[in-house]
């Protein structure tokens, strides 16, 4: 979550391991997804944290007089972090595991020899961290990701995070001439903005989204990856004459649908239908544009394109199924080829592709549009005991040093712009690049899931999306009942509401 950001779960059980910095990885097998696996959550009974809830975060404790106090300002220590103060550190153990930060803390403790750092990692984020903003004593830094993280909208609306601007002001630490946020990629920054100028959220990780599939697949049916929807559909049809089934998908997590439906949307009808999307403007979801993706999604339903069992499958089942050549597209991020690396065959040249043109001549953007974004949301708690040393971990991790080891070891881009110099990319995250190149400024961030998470996840996703791809409603149907949906969130005056600018 993701996403979930992004939304990536992990297969295993959510617990919270407690790591101290010395501790063998945790690190999960393969890339994980989000928390997505707890059946509840994921069955749209994800507790998002109540308004009631997060006003008693903001009267908890936790005041100025709770903090370390700072360190003394250098070159070396531009943050002024105490260096002998304790760093507390939750990292979600999903799909990237946690070993990336571990070893990033191995830097800061080489740079603060007298600091010591507690580090936990877990599945379970809301559940596990929101007694501690309740109590005014939340960690120094979050990843806060998975299925069950904290409402980012929430968390903003009730004042409960750090701005991050001091960081992004900082020198980044490959080159003190340079400011941090001048090193990111293009984007990253104004996604951790909600409103006004300050920075909430840094995404560490940078997702590509789409059409997931095998070129070896591909080639064994003698075909190519379809730049038309009228291709993709004789495709499958080809596939399907084979025993091959054309998509597989999450069934029981189906907001994974929105990673290539959502650019599909835009590259029919154009960004802007999306940012009304994001914006909840009335009548958003009954846009031609909508209806004309939701119908043809709608027909690989109809023609029999669809996995049989697809309804019922976890992402780790239904990655399974398509690394096994059960099927040949699968919409996912590019967290996957980590993820999914244990079940992935040698030979299988994994692959991402944008959105198939409805039709070429009257969409609105190019075949090679996609939607590309920061993923992996990293916050600071407003009642951090450390910030300042929370905001140094992730000056170090986006250091090149930091990033290159993150990319070879989860097989993801991190948001430091470039940092791959040098590396060998497996074929996924090669892809991924080659995407992006590709697309150039036609990529498109919907901001909808970052916005608004149970909206997302739980409504437009669980009771909407998966319902129509199931069978049980039709694209009218849908699109009324996520309208309906999104207008009783615009209607909510205890929703805190954000809009493109």
């Amino acid at each position: 979550m993701g996403s979930t950001g992004e939304f990536r779960e992990s297969g295993e059980s959510g617990e919270f391991t407690g790591a101290g910095r010395s501790g063998r990885s945790g690190q999960f097998s393969g890339f994980g997804r989000r928390d997505l696996i707890k059946r509840a959550a994921a069955l749209g009974l994800i507790v998002v944290p109540s308004m009631g809830v997060l006003s008693a975060c903001a009267s908890g404790g936790g005041s100025d007089d709770n903090k370390v106090d700072k360190g003394t300002k250098s070159e070396k220590n531009p943050l002024a972090v105490n260096e002998s103060a304790q760093l507390d550190v939750v990292i979600f153990d999903g799909g990237f595991g946690q070993q990336y930060a571990k070893d990033a803390e191995a830097e800061y403790k080489a740079a603060y020899p007298k600091a010591d750092i507690k580090h936990a990692a877990t599945q379970e984020i809301q559940t596990q961290l929101q007694p501690r903003f309740n109590g005014g004593t939340p960690p120094d830094l979050i990843d806060n990701s998975g299925a069950k993280q904290m409402d980012m909208g929430t968390l903003v609306g009730k004042k409960q995070l750090t701005d991050l601007n001091a960081l992004l002001d900082a020198p980044s630490i490959d080159d003190p001439s340079k400011k941090v946020r001048d090193t990111l990629r293009p984007g990253v920054v104004e996604m951790g903005r909600f409103e006004g100028e300050e920075t909430w959220i840094l995404y560490y990780a940078y997702t590509v989204y789409g059409v997931w599939y095998s070129k070896t697949a591909l080639e064994k049916l003698d075909a190519q990856y379809p730049e038309t929807w009228d291709e993709m559909l004789a495709v499958c049809e080809k596939a399907k004459k084979k025993g091959i089934a054309g998509w597989t998908y999450p069934g029981k997590f189906p907001y994974y649908l929105p990673f290539s439906l959502y650019p599909f949307i835009a590259k029919i009808g154009g960004r802007e239908v999306i940012d009304r999307i994001d914006n909840l403007e009335p009548n958003a979801w009954k846009d031609p544009a909508v209806k004309a993706a939701f119908e043809a999604y709608y027909e690989l339903y109809k023609k029999g394109y669809i996995l049989q069992g697809t309804p019922g499958l976890t992402h780790i089942e239904s990655q399974t199924a398509w690394n096994q050549g059960k099927a040949l597209f699968i919409p996912n991020g590019s967290w996957v080829e980590n993820e999914s690396k244990k079940t992935t065959p040698a030979d299988f040249k994994m692959a991402v592709g944008a959105p198939s043109s409805l039709d070429a001549k009257r969409d609105k953007m190019p075949f090679g549009t996609i939607w590309a974004s920061g993923g992996e949301p990293f916050i600071v708690p407003k009642n951090a005991k450390n910030p300042q040393g929370g905001m140094e971990l992730l000056r170090i991790m986006l250091g090149k040093k930091s990033s290159q080891n993150f990319i070879k070891q989860v097989s993801s881009l991190t948001s430091l712009n470039g940092g791959t110099e040098g590396l060998t990319l497996p074929p996924g995250l090669s892809s991924s690049q080659e995407a992006l190149a590709k697309a150039g400024e036609n990529v498109v961030n919907p901001r909808i899931q970052d916005w608004y998470v149970a909206l997302q996840k739980e409504k437009i996703g669980v009771a909407a999306l998966g319902e129509m791809m199931a069978g049980r409603m039709t694209p009218d149907e849908t699109i009324a009942k996520i309208q309906k949906f999104a207008d009783g969130v615009r209607a909510d005056d205890s929703i805190k509401k954000y809009r493109h600018k």
